[in-house]
């Protein structure tokens, strides 16, 4: 017998203010529970701007506690609409220690877990080391799947979406869903034509996830250009592209470049019927692949 769930993201745009913020993913959340969704994926950092342009120590006045202001009107809102929600948060977990954490709320049961980001860039406009820890392993951490009352629950962090090994070990620890709140986007002078190749890889990695490891992928992207409070920078232009696809990487939605919630009732026995048409985890040579665990095989 089929197994359906419909699942919402939220794609929106978001400001300094975090009540303007919350108050942008609360009316999307709401939006996506009258249609029916029952698992609603925000984007990263969805009740700030993106601060990480640059490297302000004043910034970490926006992080708050793992369950803090924007934990609780999730799981207020998780609890009233009967549904499970994957947020994000800025985490202050102690003095000086700071994580960019999602946090799973289901329904009345408040928050039943949470993941912190594994890999952490630092890019021009993208200084998230400066800010963020990566998650250490503790219970409940690393690539650990999240139970929920609509599923296991494979939740990853933006620059976790380029690895296939977060992947392929949320897939071995019996994930039946990946999703990827995100922040990315473009900088301002770059031509169009790499634009748009940035864009494709990205959507092309997260669609391969779900091709390697035969599951239904989410991922939820902001929008809009965010200044660069600092002044050095240009700002950011997020590109949107949000999207939901099936096992084998086929988009059943695909958001623009504006504000917009996606929904789709998913068809979770199709991961079954893939995986036994395409068995790439019966075949994988697990004998022969102990070198994954070294930086790089030099000679």
């Amino acid at each position: 017998m089929s197994k359906t769930l419909k699942v919402g993201l939220v794609q929106q745009s978001a400001w300094p203010e975090k009540t303007r913020s919350l108050e942008a993913s609360e009316a999307g959340i709401r939006e996506l529970a009258g249609r029916g969704a029952e698992l609603v994926l925000l984007q990263e950092l969805h009740a700030t701007h993106y601060f990480c342009q640059s490297e302000d120590a004043e910034l970490f006045d926006l992080a708050e506690p793992l369950d803090g202001p924007t934990s609780q009107t999730l799981a207020a809102l998780a609890r009233e609409l009967d549904i499970v929600i994957v947020g994000s948060i800025f985490e202050r977990r102690a003095p000086g220690l700071y994580h960019n954490t999602a946090v799973v709320m289901d329904r009345g049961r408040g928050r039943v877990g949470h993941y912190r980001k594994m890999h952490i860039p630092d890019d021009p406009g993208f200084y998230e080391k400066f800010y963020f820890t990566p998650g250490d392993g503790d219970a409940g951490q690393g690539f650990e799947p999240i139970d929920t009352s609509v599923g296991r629950l494979g939740v990853l962090v933006c620059w976790d979406q380029w690895y296939p090994e977060a992947a392929r070990l949320m897939a071995l620890a019996g994930a039946e869903l990946l999703l990827y709140p995100t922040a990315i986007g473009w900088h301002p002078p770059d031509d169009q034509p790499e634009k748009q190749r940035q864009k494709d890889a990205w959507t092309l990695i997260q669609r391969a996830h779900g091709v390697a490891n035969g599951l239904p992928v989410i991922v939820a992207n902001r929008v809009g250009h965010e200044p660069d409070l600092s002044g050095v920078g240009e700002g950011i232009d997020f590109w949107g592209g949000s999207f939901i696809c099936g096992p084998q990487g086929e988009f059943l939605a695909h958001a623009g470049e504006s504000s917009e919630n996606l929904l789709v009732e998913l068809d979770l026995t199709r991961s079954e019927q893939v995986r036994r048409m395409w068995p790439y985890l019966r075949d994988r040579r697990v004998d022969a692949y102990g070198d994954l665990t070294r930086r790089y095989r030099d000679r």
